[in-house]
């Protein structure tokens, strides 16, 4: 499957609520690093991310994948996302946000997924309070700035 199929197979899954399927693009210990919820290791975490984590508050998820640039270890696309949040303090508003996928590869399947997201938007669209938005934000840049590129940065 070359990377837009993938990409196409990734987002169709999320957006289907089909955590199985979604799963099966990972290999047996995979990883997907969530910018919200934090790492599922292995199949079995990532579907159950996918059908019982990001449903809980959420439905009609949309999301697209652009410009993908792949060298057959490392895949990179630029992305929007969104979804209508069933949070109370968003009153049923479609939220989203963009960013930069980046994912790992191994024999043509997703070894470890990460982002890099513009979630300010969205947690600004849902209406959460600044100072949850902060307390979000800052989890978010220690996550960031705990990952081994950062080291020469935070010396």
């Amino acid at each position: 499957m070359n990377a837009t199929e993938l990409l196409k197979e990734f987002t169709s899954a999320v957006e289907h609520r089909d955590g199985k399927r979604f799963a099966a693009l990972f290999t047996e210990d995979g990883v997907y690093h969530d910018v919200f919820y934090g790492a599922f290791k292995g199949r079995e975490k990532i579907a159950e991310m996918i059908d019982d984590w990001f449903h809980r508050t959420a439905r009609d998820f949309r999301w697209e994948m652009f410009r993908p640039v792949s060298d057959g270890t490392m895949l990179y696309a630029y992305y929007t996302f969104s979804y209508v949040s069933t949070l109370p303090e968003a009153q049923g508003k479609r939220v989203g946000f963009d960013g930069v996928s980046i994912l790992r590869l191994s024999d043509g399947k997703i070894a470890e997924y990460r982002e890099v997201a513009n979630a300010a938007i969205g947690l600004l669209d849902i209406g959460f309070a600044p100072e949850r938005v902060a307390r979000i934000l800052a989890k978010e840049a220690a996550q960031i700035k705990a990952r081994p590129e950062w080291q020469r940065h935070t010396e």
